[in-house]
Protein backbone atom coordinates (compact mmCIF):
# COMPACT_ATOMS: atom_id res chain seq x y z
CA UNK A 1 0.00 0.00 0.00
CA UNK A 2 1.27 3.13 -1.01
CA UNK A 3 2.17 5.34 2.22
CA UNK A 4 0.53 8.63 0.77
CA UNK A 5 -2.58 6.46 0.47
CA UNK A 6 -2.26 5.09 4.06
CA UNK A 7 -1.78 8.23 5.50
CA UNK A 8 -4.87 9.88 3.79
CA UNK A 9 -6.82 7.14 4.99
CA UNK A 10 -5.27 8.22 8.73
CA UNK A 11 -6.27 11.67 8.24
CA UNK A 12 -10.00 10.85 7.12
CA UNK A 13 -10.62 8.19 10.47
CA UNK A 14 -9.35 11.24 12.50
CA UNK A 15 -11.69 13.74 10.48
CA UNK A 16 -14.73 11.37 10.83
CA UNK A 17 -13.75 10.73 14.48
CA UNK A 18 -13.92 14.65 14.83
CA UNK A 19 -17.08 15.44 13.03
CA UNK A 20 -19.70 17.39 14.88
CA UNK A 21 -22.14 18.28 11.63
CA UNK A 22 -24.94 16.66 13.07
CA UNK A 23 -26.44 18.17 16.29
CA UNK A 24 -28.79 15.72 16.65
CA UNK A 25 -27.14 12.51 16.20
CA UNK A 26 -24.09 14.11 18.34
CA UNK A 27 -26.11 14.59 20.98
CA UNK A 28 -28.32 11.23 20.73
CA UNK A 29 -24.34 9.21 20.70
CA UNK A 30 -23.40 11.34 23.82
CA UNK A 31 -26.53 10.76 25.97
CA UNK A 32 -26.57 7.06 24.82
CA UNK A 33 -22.53 6.52 26.18
CA UNK A 34 -23.81 7.98 29.51
CA UNK A 35 -26.76 6.16 30.16
CA UNK A 36 -25.60 3.01 28.79
CA UNK A 37 -27.29 0.02 28.96
CA UNK A 38 -27.23 -1.97 32.21
CA UNK A 39 -25.02 -4.94 30.54
CA UNK A 40 -22.41 -2.69 30.28
CA UNK A 41 -22.98 -0.44 32.89
CA UNK A 42 -19.37 -0.56 33.46
CA UNK A 43 -18.31 0.00 30.30
CA UNK A 44 -16.68 3.03 28.88
CA UNK A 45 -18.52 4.28 25.69
CA UNK A 46 -16.90 5.46 22.82
CA UNK A 47 -19.52 7.96 21.61
CA UNK A 48 -17.82 9.36 18.34
CA UNK A 49 -18.23 8.69 14.80
CA UNK A 50 -16.80 5.58 13.75
CA UNK A 51 -14.77 5.56 11.09
CA UNK A 52 -14.27 2.38 8.29
CA UNK A 53 -12.14 -0.63 9.07
CA UNK A 54 -10.00 -3.37 7.43
CA UNK A 55 -7.67 -4.15 4.78
CA UNK A 56 -7.03 -0.86 2.79
CA UNK A 57 -5.86 -2.71 -0.43
CA UNK A 58 -9.14 -4.65 0.08
CA UNK A 59 -11.43 -5.61 -3.01
CA UNK A 60 -14.12 -6.44 -1.09
CA UNK A 61 -15.99 -3.61 0.86
CA UNK A 62 -19.23 -4.15 3.16
CA UNK A 63 -21.37 -1.26 3.40
CA UNK A 64 -23.97 -0.74 5.93
CA UNK A 65 -26.07 1.86 7.34
CA UNK A 66 -25.08 3.11 10.69
CA UNK A 67 -23.28 2.75 14.05
CA UNK A 68 -25.50 0.71 16.58
CA UNK A 69 -26.22 2.75 19.78
CA UNK A 70 -24.53 -0.13 22.09
CA UNK A 71 -22.48 -1.67 19.51
CA UNK A 72 -20.18 0.23 17.40
CA UNK A 73 -21.42 3.73 19.30
CA UNK A 74 -20.01 1.19 22.89
CA UNK A 75 -16.76 -0.22 21.19
CA UNK A 76 -15.24 2.64 18.97
CA UNK A 77 -15.49 -0.12 15.81
CA UNK A 78 -17.87 -0.48 13.01
CA UNK A 79 -20.45 -3.55 13.58
CA UNK A 80 -18.54 -4.63 16.81
CA UNK A 81 -20.38 -5.28 19.66
CA UNK A 82 -23.28 -6.38 18.40
CA UNK A 83 -26.01 -9.21 17.02
CA UNK A 84 -25.82 -8.15 13.46
CA UNK A 85 -21.78 -7.73 13.69
CA UNK A 86 -21.73 -11.18 14.95
CA UNK A 87 -23.42 -12.75 12.34
CA UNK A 88 -21.22 -10.68 9.47
CA UNK A 89 -17.88 -11.66 11.19
CA UNK A 90 -18.72 -15.09 11.33
CA UNK A 91 -20.05 -15.07 7.66
CA UNK A 92 -16.69 -13.14 6.66
CA UNK A 93 -14.90 -15.93 8.64
CA UNK A 94 -16.20 -18.76 7.00
CA UNK A 95 -16.30 -16.50 3.99
CA UNK A 96 -12.01 -16.18 4.63
CA UNK A 97 -11.77 -12.71 5.03
CA UNK A 98 -11.63 -12.61 8.87
CA UNK A 99 -8.69 -13.97 11.09
CA UNK A 100 -11.70 -15.06 13.68
CA UNK A 101 -15.41 -14.90 13.82
CA UNK A 102 -16.22 -12.85 16.34
CA UNK A 103 -15.97 -9.00 17.10
CA UNK A 104 -16.04 -8.08 20.69
CA UNK A 105 -14.08 -5.20 21.12
CA UNK A 106 -11.78 -2.90 19.19
CA UNK A 107 -8.80 -5.16 20.92
CA UNK A 108 -9.89 -8.09 20.56
CA UNK A 109 -7.66 -9.04 17.55
CA UNK A 110 -9.98 -9.18 14.55
CA UNK A 111 -7.94 -8.44 11.22
CA UNK A 112 -9.92 -8.58 7.92
CA UNK A 113 -7.78 -9.31 4.78
CA UNK A 114 -8.57 -8.31 1.29
CA UNK A 115 -11.87 -6.80 2.87
CA UNK A 116 -12.93 -3.25 4.33
CA UNK A 117 -16.26 -2.71 6.52
CA UNK A 118 -17.59 0.82 6.50
CA UNK A 119 -21.21 2.58 6.85
CA UNK A 120 -23.05 4.99 5.22
CA UNK A 121 -23.99 6.88 7.93
CA UNK A 122 -21.04 7.40 11.30
CA UNK A 123 -22.94 8.25 14.06
CA UNK A 124 -25.63 5.48 15.42
CA UNK A 125 -28.69 7.14 15.08
CA UNK A 126 -32.10 7.52 17.50
CA UNK A 127 -34.23 4.43 16.48
CA UNK A 128 -31.72 3.02 13.46
CA UNK A 129 -33.04 6.11 11.30
CA UNK A 130 -31.02 8.76 9.99
CA UNK A 131 -32.44 11.52 8.80
CA UNK A 132 -31.77 12.50 4.71
CA UNK A 133 -29.90 15.88 5.78
CA UNK A 134 -27.94 13.28 8.28
CA UNK A 135 -26.86 10.89 5.29
CA UNK A 136 -26.38 13.56 3.01
CA UNK A 137 -23.59 15.42 5.29
CA UNK A 138 -22.08 11.83 5.81
CA UNK A 139 -21.47 11.04 2.09
CA UNK A 140 -18.63 13.19 1.46
CA UNK A 141 -16.51 10.54 4.03
CA UNK A 142 -17.65 7.64 1.82
CA UNK A 143 -16.98 9.60 -1.13
CA UNK A 144 -13.14 9.54 0.11
CA UNK A 145 -13.33 6.40 1.37
CA UNK A 146 -14.38 4.98 -1.85
CA UNK A 147 -11.97 6.92 -4.07
CA UNK A 148 -8.75 5.78 -1.08
CA UNK A 149 -9.41 1.88 -1.32
CA UNK A 150 -8.88 2.23 -5.39
CA UNK A 151 -8.64 -2.15 -5.23
CA UNK A 152 -12.45 -1.89 -4.50
CA UNK A 153 -14.05 -4.46 -6.92
CA UNK A 154 -17.52 -5.98 -4.97
CA UNK A 155 -19.52 -3.37 -2.48
CA UNK A 156 -21.53 -5.59 -0.31
CA UNK A 157 -24.65 -3.37 0.34
CA UNK A 158 -26.11 -4.64 3.46
CA UNK A 159 -29.90 -3.44 3.46
CA UNK A 160 -31.48 -0.79 1.55
CA UNK A 161 -29.85 2.02 3.24
CA UNK A 162 -26.35 0.94 2.41
CA UNK A 163 -27.77 -0.21 -1.45
CA UNK A 164 -29.13 3.28 -2.07
CA UNK A 165 -26.11 4.96 0.08
CA UNK A 166 -24.16 3.04 -2.78
CA UNK A 167 -26.41 3.77 -5.97
CA UNK A 168 -25.97 7.63 -4.73
CA UNK A 169 -22.29 7.82 -4.52
CA UNK A 170 -22.21 5.69 -8.33
CA UNK A 171 -24.94 7.57 -9.40
CA UNK A 172 -26.86 4.25 -10.59
CA UNK A 173 -29.58 4.96 -12.66
CA UNK A 174 -32.23 2.89 -13.12
CA UNK A 175 -31.82 1.68 -9.92
CA UNK A 176 -32.66 -2.26 -9.97
CA UNK A 177 -35.05 -3.13 -7.37
CA UNK A 178 -33.13 -4.10 -3.92
CA UNK A 179 -33.10 -7.96 -3.08
CA UNK A 180 -30.94 -10.48 -1.49
CA UNK A 181 -28.18 -11.60 -3.80
CA UNK A 182 -28.68 -8.83 -6.54
CA UNK A 183 -25.91 -7.73 -8.76
CA UNK A 184 -25.67 -4.03 -9.84
CA UNK A 185 -22.37 -3.96 -12.68
CA UNK A 186 -20.95 -0.41 -12.83
CA UNK A 187 -19.31 0.54 -15.96
CA UNK A 188 -15.71 1.08 -14.85
CA UNK A 189 -16.33 0.07 -11.08
CA UNK A 190 -17.47 -2.05 -8.77
CA UNK A 191 -20.02 -4.49 -8.61
CA UNK A 192 -22.66 -3.74 -6.20
CA UNK A 193 -24.22 -6.71 -4.12
CA UNK A 194 -27.01 -6.63 -2.32
CA UNK A 195 -27.64 -8.81 1.08
CA UNK A 196 -30.35 -8.67 3.85
CA UNK A 197 -28.72 -6.33 6.43
CA UNK A 198 -28.54 -9.18 9.09
CA UNK A 199 -30.45 -7.07 12.23
CA UNK A 200 -32.18 -9.30 14.75
CA UNK A 201 -35.11 -8.17 12.96
CA UNK A 202 -33.86 -10.23 9.77
CA UNK A 203 -32.41 -13.02 11.29
CA UNK A 204 -35.44 -13.97 14.10
CA UNK A 205 -37.57 -13.66 11.12
CA UNK A 206 -35.00 -15.85 9.12
CA UNK A 207 -35.33 -13.24 6.40
CA UNK A 208 -31.97 -13.81 6.42
CA UNK A 209 -29.87 -17.19 7.44
CA UNK A 210 -26.62 -17.49 7.75
CA UNK A 211 -26.14 -19.75 4.44
CA UNK A 212 -28.10 -16.95 2.98
CA UNK A 213 -24.98 -14.59 3.86
CA UNK A 214 -22.51 -17.11 3.27
CA UNK A 215 -23.78 -17.51 -0.13
CA UNK A 216 -23.35 -13.77 -0.17
CA UNK A 217 -19.36 -13.67 0.41
CA UNK A 218 -18.84 -16.61 -1.59
CA UNK A 219 -19.81 -14.29 -4.52
CA UNK A 220 -17.98 -11.06 -3.35
CA UNK A 221 -14.81 -13.48 -3.54
CA UNK A 222 -15.95 -14.78 -6.83
CA UNK A 223 -16.33 -11.51 -7.73
CA UNK A 224 -13.02 -9.84 -6.98
CA UNK A 225 -11.13 -12.22 -7.85
CA UNK A 226 -12.68 -12.68 -11.64
CA UNK A 227 -11.94 -8.73 -11.71
CA UNK A 228 -8.34 -9.19 -10.44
Amino acid sequence: MAPQRHADLARLEREVIACTSCPRLRAWCEQVAVEKRAAYRDETYWGKPIPGFGDPDARVIVLGLAPAAHGANRTGRVFTGDRSGDWLFRAMHRAGFANQPTSVSADDGLRLTDAWVTAAVRCAPPANKPLPAERDACAPFLRREMALLERGRVVVCLGGFGYDAACRHFGVRPRPKFGHGVEVPIPDGPTLLCSFHPSQQNTFTRRVTEEMLDDVFRRAGDLARRDA
